[in-house]
């Protein structure tokens, strides 16, 4: 299955780190600190996205700044602390909402369909829908993509309940008793060389209530969120083709007010 899994995939060049090793002191120490650079500004676009998600939270959520009352900024505090993002951007970014700061904030859903036919759809949040509209629009443009129509993918996903837990030693079935007992529909094994994952999906009712079981367990929760899955995928093949969607969906994900994109194109794994 596609969702966004590949957002967080990065790769680094070994030739790279070859020459690196060969470099005298002082250009050792510039490229460190571009290289901080960068990190630093990849960490500060992830933290406003974050903080975003929060301001909206507490405005969509009636004011609550109280996460135990307020489901989705429980959900939006989890993924930043997740993050490692400090607890006085999380306050700063819930104080937003309490004092009215984050002007005409909203989430906004874009549909269209990617390179080679993939349907595509975008979750932004921003304070001025002229400015990001012509934005998406142009990546979708020069990705070989075409921006749609509200309704023109949707009804291909589904929003679910998506909680990444750790298996901590335990078999998929027992961690999908113990997830089926409270309410859950689905569980799906994602472990590979780096790690051991357990994917459960639930009603998005049920989220919080699966999420709170598993804890009370002793697993460990990576995330918790609500998700839009997709109900078929289309397979991809072609190298080529692979490395544009790859591309497309990377730059539009690299957007500021962009907070999730789902696809629903597979890539098998031969």
């Amino acid at each position: 299955m596609a969702d966004s899994k590949w957002l967080m995939a990065y790769s680094f060049c070994p030739m790279q780190c070859a020459i690196r090793k060969q470099m005298s002191g002082h250009s050792k120490w510039s490229t460190i600190k571009r290289q901080k650079g960068a990190t630093d500004a990849k960490r500060g676009k992830v933290f406003t996205k974050l903080s975003n998600a929060i301001t909206l939270a507490v405005k969509q959520g009636g004011g609550v700044t109280d996460p135990s009352s307020n489901v989705k900024l429980r959900f939006a505090v989890d993924g930043a602390r997740s993050a490692n993002m400090p607890k006085d951007n999380i306050d700063r970014a819930i104080d937003r909402a309490v004092n009215k700061q984050q002007g005409d904030i909203e989430e906004i859903v874009y549909e269209g369909f990617g390179p080679g036919g993939f349907s595509v759809m975008v979750e932004a949040i921003t304070d001025n829908k002229q400015r990001t509209t012509p934005i998406i629009k142009s990546i979708f443009d020069r990705g070989g993509g075409t921006l749609g129509t509200p309704g023109s993918v949707a009804y291909q996903f589904e929003q679910k309940g998506q909680i990444i837990v750790k298996k901590n030693g335990s078999t998929l079935d027992e961690i999908f008793l113990i997830a089926a007992d409270s309410g859950a529909e689905d569980v799906e094994d994602v472990s590979n060389d780096t790690s051991e994952q357990v994917i459960v999906y639930t009603n998005p009712s049920d989220l919080a209530k699966v999420r709170d079981k598993l804890v009370e367990k002793g697993y460990t929760i990576e995330q918790a969120e609500l998700i839009r899955k997709p109900l078929t995928t289309i397979q991809v093949s072609d190298k080529e083709l692979i490395s544009k969607i790859i591309t497309f969906l990377e730059r539009i994900e690299d957007e500021d007010d962009v907070q999730k994109v789902y696809a629903n194109y597979d890539i098998p794994d031969s």
